[in-house]
Protein backbone atom coordinates (compact mmCIF):
# COMPACT_ATOMS: atom_id res chain seq x y z
CA UNK A 1 0.00 0.00 0.00
CA UNK A 2 1.82 3.27 -0.93
CA UNK A 3 1.47 6.20 1.20
CA UNK A 4 2.96 8.89 -1.61
CA UNK A 5 1.43 11.83 0.91
CA UNK A 6 3.76 11.03 3.54
CA UNK A 7 6.67 11.43 1.23
CA UNK A 8 7.96 15.07 1.46
CA UNK A 9 7.89 16.83 -2.16
CA UNK A 10 11.12 15.55 -4.49
CA UNK A 11 11.10 19.45 -5.71
CA UNK A 12 11.56 20.64 -2.29
CA UNK A 13 13.66 17.61 -0.72
CA UNK A 14 16.05 17.71 -3.69
CA UNK A 15 16.04 21.87 -4.22
CA UNK A 16 19.25 22.34 -2.34
CA UNK A 17 21.26 19.01 -3.45
CA UNK A 18 24.21 19.20 -5.59
CA UNK A 19 24.54 18.29 -9.14
CA UNK A 20 23.71 15.11 -10.08
CA UNK A 21 26.61 14.71 -12.15
CA UNK A 22 28.55 16.25 -8.75
CA UNK A 23 26.90 13.16 -6.14
CA UNK A 24 28.00 10.59 -9.28
CA UNK A 25 31.51 11.84 -8.65
CA UNK A 26 30.83 11.65 -4.81
CA UNK A 27 29.87 8.22 -5.38
CA UNK A 28 32.50 7.16 -7.75
CA UNK A 29 35.04 8.75 -5.29
CA UNK A 30 33.36 6.28 -2.43
CA UNK A 31 34.05 3.10 -4.04
CA UNK A 32 37.62 3.72 -5.21
CA UNK A 33 39.03 5.51 -2.06
CA UNK A 34 37.05 2.83 0.10
CA UNK A 35 39.48 0.44 1.76
CA UNK A 36 39.51 -3.45 0.47
CA UNK A 37 36.95 -5.30 2.27
CA UNK A 38 34.63 -2.52 4.05
CA UNK A 39 30.97 -2.10 3.57
CA UNK A 40 29.49 1.32 2.50
CA UNK A 41 28.21 3.10 4.76
CA UNK A 42 24.58 4.72 5.34
CA UNK A 43 25.24 7.54 3.71
CA UNK A 44 26.86 6.05 0.13
CA UNK A 45 23.38 4.16 0.00
CA UNK A 46 21.28 7.16 1.12
CA UNK A 47 23.05 9.32 -1.67
CA UNK A 48 22.85 6.49 -4.07
CA UNK A 49 19.47 5.92 -3.82
CA UNK A 50 18.50 9.83 -3.55
CA UNK A 51 20.26 10.47 -6.82
CA UNK A 52 18.90 7.63 -8.59
CA UNK A 53 15.54 8.70 -7.66
CA UNK A 54 16.64 12.29 -9.13
CA UNK A 55 17.35 10.79 -12.30
CA UNK A 56 14.26 8.41 -12.38
CA UNK A 57 11.83 11.76 -11.87
CA UNK A 58 13.73 13.67 -14.92
CA UNK A 59 13.57 10.38 -16.74
CA UNK A 60 9.57 10.07 -16.15
CA UNK A 61 9.45 13.92 -16.63
CA UNK A 62 11.12 14.11 -20.42
CA UNK A 63 10.73 10.63 -22.02
CA UNK A 64 7.50 8.02 -22.40
CA UNK A 65 6.87 5.35 -20.11
CA UNK A 66 8.52 2.77 -21.60
CA UNK A 67 11.92 4.49 -21.73
CA UNK A 68 11.69 5.81 -18.32
CA UNK A 69 11.09 2.43 -17.08
CA UNK A 70 14.69 1.43 -16.95
CA UNK A 71 15.23 4.21 -14.35
CA UNK A 72 12.27 4.13 -12.32
CA UNK A 73 13.50 0.13 -11.67
CA UNK A 74 16.74 0.94 -10.94
CA UNK A 75 15.57 4.34 -8.35
CA UNK A 76 13.82 1.18 -6.65
CA UNK A 77 16.34 -1.27 -6.54
CA UNK A 78 18.52 1.24 -4.76
CA UNK A 79 15.48 2.12 -2.86
CA UNK A 80 15.13 -0.92 -1.38
CA UNK A 81 18.80 -1.48 -0.81
CA UNK A 82 18.70 1.48 1.28
CA UNK A 83 15.83 0.08 2.78
CA UNK A 84 17.77 -3.37 3.52
CA UNK A 85 20.87 -1.61 4.91
CA UNK A 86 18.70 0.54 7.53
CA UNK A 87 16.87 -2.94 8.48
CA UNK A 88 20.30 -4.73 9.01
CA UNK A 89 22.10 -1.67 10.67
CA UNK A 90 19.30 0.77 12.10
CA UNK A 91 17.01 -1.28 13.53
CA UNK A 92 14.19 0.11 11.34
CA UNK A 93 10.98 -2.77 11.40
CA UNK A 94 8.98 -3.36 8.60
CA UNK A 95 6.62 -4.77 10.44
CA UNK A 96 3.22 -3.16 9.83
CA UNK A 97 5.48 -0.25 7.35
CA UNK A 98 4.92 1.19 4.66
CA UNK A 99 8.13 0.40 2.77
CA UNK A 100 6.18 -2.23 0.74
CA UNK A 101 6.48 -1.07 -2.55
CA UNK A 102 8.92 0.48 -4.85
CA UNK A 103 6.93 3.70 -4.69
CA UNK A 104 6.76 3.08 -0.73
CA UNK A 105 10.91 2.77 -0.90
CA UNK A 106 11.17 5.54 -3.16
CA UNK A 107 9.11 7.92 -1.13
CA UNK A 108 11.10 6.44 2.18
CA UNK A 109 13.93 7.80 0.28
CA UNK A 110 12.91 11.08 -0.08
CA UNK A 111 11.86 11.46 3.61
CA UNK A 112 15.06 10.25 4.67
CA UNK A 113 17.24 12.41 2.62
CA UNK A 114 14.83 15.40 3.49
CA UNK A 115 16.08 15.11 7.19
CA UNK A 116 19.85 13.84 6.48
CA UNK A 117 20.24 17.13 4.27
CA UNK A 118 19.22 19.14 6.71
CA UNK A 119 22.21 18.05 8.96
CA UNK A 120 24.93 17.81 6.30
CA UNK A 121 26.98 20.67 4.83
CA UNK A 122 27.20 19.32 1.31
Amino acid sequence: MTHESNAPDPITVYAEAPSIVSEICWLLDQNVNRPFGTEQGRDFWLRKAAVLDRIAIEEVATYAPPVAANAIETAEEAARRLVEYDVTHTGLSLKGSDVITGDDCRAYVRREYDEWSRTQLL
